[in-house]
């Protein structure tokens, strides 16, 4: 169409006046000789404050084209088929439908020349066009033809495959990069925009799976079908990247890769292992600048945040916190630590690795490689006049021994143990060989987490519960008539999962003289919870319990993250019933 054409139909559309399209023609010509790759109705829309989905659908009614919305929209294979990878990437398309012959292509920009032209040189045939916004047509092309599809294309043309190495630098959304570089690029910058935590590339026989783990769930990624094709390539990119040794493919190895995405540094750690079908490689993200969350944003409640407090300024003692993998202990960790920092405490952290950098905090990373061991740095801590000491992990009874030596002797000391709950601290302990009256004497506290889903603003609706199931799961009697219950249904921003981000869930057990005779006695866990529960500790699911009636999480998220507790509540309702018989 003719630029007048483009006037005729945005003023015709009632967007602007055509003074008014002169001024901001004006001012977009000058935008893109500073470099700008707007397109002039997008330029338009924004200046306007006019959203682009209304602003397409008016100009559709104008065209008398469909306008679709292309979630609801599948593409069949003989579709997709009739445009080449690169053309559909390249000016944002999307071949939606073919029927009698004639291919519907949804676009977003009908003023485009260049791009029509190749959609209907490519299509060989009768096209009809529709619009839907650019954005959803991205996420749709992705979604049909993989991520990194027309990459990919590009490899098949230049073969047979080199690995071309270039210098690390920051990752952009339109990376022009050789193309092994641009396609490794291209998945992380995709899982840094969906906030994955994790990449991992399994290789199987036929194919090579890419997934991404956001809020703590793994996700498949939609990826070309030639993706194994190029398997050894990308992960040979890969170990380049994060300094390995591309030749050894027998044994497992480490190793890091720093990048910087949309101005925020990214450590990722890298680790490959030797499988059946080739290397199988897992990424994980830490964003520098993420962990200095205060004790106010954990989620604890103002009870159990208070409590915290005290602890963490107490001159000596062991404060532990537990959870599976994943739980988000560091985090907890780096929070109480940030917390406490002053100019007046010296504070030394041991860790393995070191995943997030805190100004002020004397960190030491273990490298069992070279003898550096939890136990040995911890000796050599002690010697350097700390007042709080931050252990990575108690795994082995010689960290744990120093540790309570620690304790005793006038430092703080934070770490971590992996139990289910926190009860089970102390029989983990007295398990690995410490003497039950060191554990009473050194032990201040410990803390169990867990992270749970929260629901997505977005989409977010009430859902109705029957009353019958939340007894069954044993959710608080008290509550059953009056809570109120909220899920999210789906959208584009939660990328239709409902959730979006994580908060934590905590147990808090608090030693007290009711608690140390039990711990002395080598009482079992159960019986340790049993007490604490009448001193007025909340178990996880408790605490569950009352985010979903906050209407942050759902019921299902509750009982994904702790159905261990299950036993913990039985044992509270048979001690119920048994201090109701004998009253």
């Amino acid at each position: 169409m003719e630029f007048a054409s483009i006037k005729d139909f945005i003023v015709q559309v009632a967007v602007v006046t055509p003074e008014q399209f002169e001024e901001y023609s004006k001012a977009w010509r000058v935008a893109i000789e500073n470099g700008s790759q707007e397109a002039l109705l997008a330029f338009i829309c924004r200046e306007r404050g006019v959203a682009e989905d209304v602003f397409l659908q008016q100009l559709a009614t104008a065209l008398k084209w469909p306008f679709l919305d292309l979630p609801k929209v599948g593409v069949p294979p003989e579709a997709s088929q009739k445009i080449p990878t690169k053309v559909a990437f390249q000016y944002s398309v999307l071949p939606t439908q073919f029927e009698k012959g004639v291919l519907q292509v949804v676009i977003s920009n009908p003023f485009d020349a260049a791009m029509m032209n190749a959609v209907r040189f490519n299509a060989a045939g009768p096209v009809e066009f529709a619009l839907a916004p650019k954005a959803e047509i991205e996420k749709a092309l992705k979604k049909y033809y993989g991520v990194g599809a027309e990459t990919l294309d590009e490899m098949a043309k230049d073969e047979p495959l080199e690995l071309l190495v270039g210098e690390d630098k920051e990752i952009t959304e339109g990376d022009q990069e050789a193309s092994v570089i641009k396609f490794v690029n291209q998945i992380i910058w995709e899982a840094f925009k969906d906030r994955a935590t994790d990449i991992h590339f399994e290789p199987s026989e036929d194919e090579l799976r890419i997934r991404y783990r956001i809020d703590g769930i793994l996700h498949q990624t939609p990826m070309p079908p030639q993706l194994k094709r190029y398997q050894a390539a990308l992960i040979s990119r890969i170990k380049v990247m994060s300094g390995m040794n591309i030749a050894e493919k027998r044994l497992p190895q480490d190793g890091r890769i720093n990048v910087r995405i949309k101005g925020e540094e990214i450590d990722i750690r890298v680790s490959t292992v030797p499988t059946v079908y080739g290397e199988s490689v897992s990424l994980r993200l830490l964003t520098r600048g993420k962990i200095f969350l205060g004790l106010e944003k954990l989620g604890f409640a103002p009870v159990e945040e208070t409590a915290i407090r005290e602890i963490i300024l107490k001159p000596h003692g062991i404060f532990l916190v537990t959870g599976p993998t994943g739980s988000g202990k560091s985090t907890s960790l780096y929070a109480f630590l940030s917390t406490i920092n002053s100019v007046s405490k010296r504070i030394i952290t041991i860790e393995e690795p070191v995943e997030y950098e805190l100004k002020g905090i004397n960190q030491i990373a273990v490298r069992s490689d070279i003898g550096l061991t939890f136990a040995m740095g911890l000796r050599h801590i002690l010697r350097q006049d700390p007042n709080v000491i931050m252990v990575g992990e108690i795994r082995d009874l010689e960290t744990a021994e120093i540790a309570i030596r620690a304790a005793l002797t006038g430092h703080l000391v934070f770490s971590t143990l992996h139990t289910n709950d926190a009860p089970s601290a102390f029989t983990r302990l007295i398990d690995m060989g410490i003497e039950p009256f060191l554990v009473a004497s050194s032990v201040e506290a410990v803390m169990a987490q867990r992270l749970v889903r929260n629901i997505c603003p977005g989409c977010k609706t009430e859902q109705k519960v029957e009353r019958d199931y939340l007894r069954k799961i044993g959710f608080p009697a008290n509550d059953i008539e009056t809570a109120k219950f909220w899920r999210g249904v789906g959208c584009e921003e939660c990328r239709q999962l409902g959730y979006q981000g994580r908060q934590g869930i905590y147990e808090l057990l608090l030693l007290n003289e009711q608690i140390r005779p039990l711990i002395l006695s080598r009482a079992a866990a159960s019986t340790i919870a049993n007490r604490a529960m009448e001193l007025g500790m909340r178990t996880l699911r408790t605490d569950g319990w009352n985010k979903v009636k906050a209407g942050r999480t759902t019921i299902e998220e509750v009982l994904r993250v702790t159905q261990i507790e299950e036993h913990l509540d039985a044992l509270a309702e048979e001690r119920k019933a048994e201090i109701r018989v004998k009253s």
